[in-house]
Order: structure tokens, then C-alpha cells, then sequence
């Protein structure tokens, strides 16, 4: 599908029944909406209708200039007007499910915007606030976060992650359980001219004031964290929930890396059906 919203085209990949529960899943970096591709069988089996969106900066529609169109509310704003093209119940309400990124964004919409999320499970990256807190207090999670300031170099992160083939950009998906053609089907779009300084823009556009204002969630809460991920330490994760002030349930994985939806994908549907339908 293509859903024209905020004067940006935007990429989404529909599926399961077209008179079931929607389900928004948002993607991380640097990947796309096929990360979902092997989790959304069991949710269409489920009765579920999923909408796999490619936000903005990886959809070659939606690729605004300037790091600061990259603000995560913005993209907030992204995920809220795409479900008012997509011809749902208006306003239309889902359950919204995000991974890395995605995860940060899923709860700036689903605590901004909470009239518009049914519930909510997060992967990976906990709360900001949880993740901000971990940061100034933990030694761990900051040297687990250096790379974000190489991201955040423009140019010079661009040069450091296409050269010899992409190298590096490959890299990153060590321990994903990916083969060479998973890890490319990621990587290739990158290649695209503008696509990785697209992607990268969300890293250029962090600031303070993304947590200004930012309350608890108040919707049911599902966050799903692996022990292997290399970005996000077990401060961040477990200090989750103090800031969701709604059901919440905690599903710690053993022995998986940070790219949960590939590589433990029927725990990943296992966890949103149970939030889902539970």
C-alpha cells in the first residue's frame, strides 16, 4: 500500500483479515517493515489485520531534508496520520507493537496519543525515561550507547558504514541469526541514494526535549528485552516499569540478540497476542 499523509508517501505492507483488530508495527534501524515478515503469520492466524509501516527516512516517499524533520515526535505524528488514511473506525484506535526505533516512537504515540492505541508492546528499548535514567546512572549503558555519537556524525557515519560493500552496516547484524541474503535484504535499500542518511536522521534528531512532557503510559504495556542485546543493558530494561501506569507485563528473553523479531519471532507473536488478546 501507499498512504499519502503529511504531505509524505509512505510504504505499508497490509495483511491478515480485513475485518480484524488492526495491529500498527513499526520497524527499527536499520531495517524496514519486513522485519515483521515472520512474526505476522501467527498474528493473521490470530484474526489480527496487520499494517507494517516504513517510517520515515526508509520510505523513498518520505524522506524530508534536514535532521530535524526527523524529530521523533514528528514521527509520532507519522504513525497517528497514517491510521487516519487507512480508512479504519475513526478515530481509529490499534494496538501499536515496535521494535528499537520503532519501540522509542510506539511510545511517544502510544503516551501523546493515547486515545489512539488499544495497547502497546515495545521491544527492546524501554521507556525513554527508563532508557535516559539508565544512561545518566549506569556506566554499562553508557558504553553500550557510544556508537549513537559516531551515528549522529553526519557524512562521516554515512562513509564509515557503506565502504567495502557496506561492511559495517553488515556487521551490525551479527548474532541476528540472519544469513547473507537476510542481512542484505536489510542493507540493500540503504544503498539507495539519501536512503542511510535518511535512516540516520533519527539519531541526528535525539534532543532533550523529546522527554519534555513525556508521562507514564497509561495504556497496557508489554515490553519485551533479550539479555543479548548489545544496545540496551538490564538497568534500561528493568527500570521499564516504573513508567507504565497500566498493566504491564515484563518478557525477558535468554540468549537472543538485539533483533528480536528475526530471530525469536514466535516469542515476539507469542508476546502481542497474549497483550493483544489477553
Amino acid at each position: 500500500m501507499k498512504i499519502t499523509a503529511r504531505s509524505l508517501r509512505f510504504d505499508v505492507v497490509a495483511g491478515g483479515p480485513a475485518d480484524g483488530d488492526p495491529v500498527l508495527l513499526l520497524h527499527g534501524f536499520p531495517q524496514h517493515s519486513g522485519e515483521w515478515a515472520a512474526v505476522t503469520p501467527a498474528l493473521h492466524a490470530a484474526g489480527l489485520r496487520t499494517y507494517a509501516l516504513d517510517q520515515r527516512g526508509v520510505s523513498p516517499g518520505a524522506r524530508p531534508e534536514g535532521a530535524e524533520a526527523y524529530r521523533i515526535t514528528e514521527c509520532a505524528l507519522d504513525a497517528v496520520a497514517v491510521l487516519d488514511e487507512l480508512g479504519l473506525d475513526k478515530p481509529a484506535s490499534v494496538h501499536l507493537v515496535g521494535h528499537d526505533w520503532g519501540a522509542i516512537c510506539a511510545w511517544q504515540v502510544a503516551i501523546r496519543h493515547a486515545e489512539r492505541v488499544r495497547t502497546l508492546t515495545a521491544i527492546s528499548v524501554p521507556h525513554p525515561h527508563a532508557m535516559a535514567h539508565a544512561y545518566a546512572t549506569d556506566p554499562d549503558q553508557r558504553e553500550r550507547s557510544a556508537y549513537i555519537k559516531v551515528f549522529r556524525e553526519v557524512g562521516r557515519a554515512e562513509e564509515l558504514l557503506l565502504e567495502d560493500d557496506a561492511r559495517r552496516l553488515r556487521r551490525i547484524f551479527d548474532g541476528s541469526g540472519l544469513d547473507a541474503a537476510g542481512v542484505d535484504a536489510y542493507v540493500r535499500p540503504l544503498l539507495e541514494p539519501g536512503a542511510l542518511t535518511g535512516a540516520l536522521n533519527w539519531y541526528r534528531a535525539m534532543s532533550p526535549l523529546d522527554l519534555v512532557g513525556l508521562g507514564p503510559a497509561r495504556v497496557p504495556t508489554t515490553y519485551v528485552w533479550s539479555d543479548g542485546d548489545l544496545a540496551i543493558g538490564a538497568t534500561a530494561a528493568r527500570t521499564c516499569a516504573e513508567h507504565v501506569d497500566a498493566d504491564y507485563r515484563f518478557v525477558p528473553l535468554a540468549g537472543i540478540s538485539h533483533w528480536i523479531p528475526d530471530q525469536a519471532p514466535s516469542e515476539v507473536a507469542a508476546a502481542i497476542l497474549a497483550r493483544c488478546l489477553g
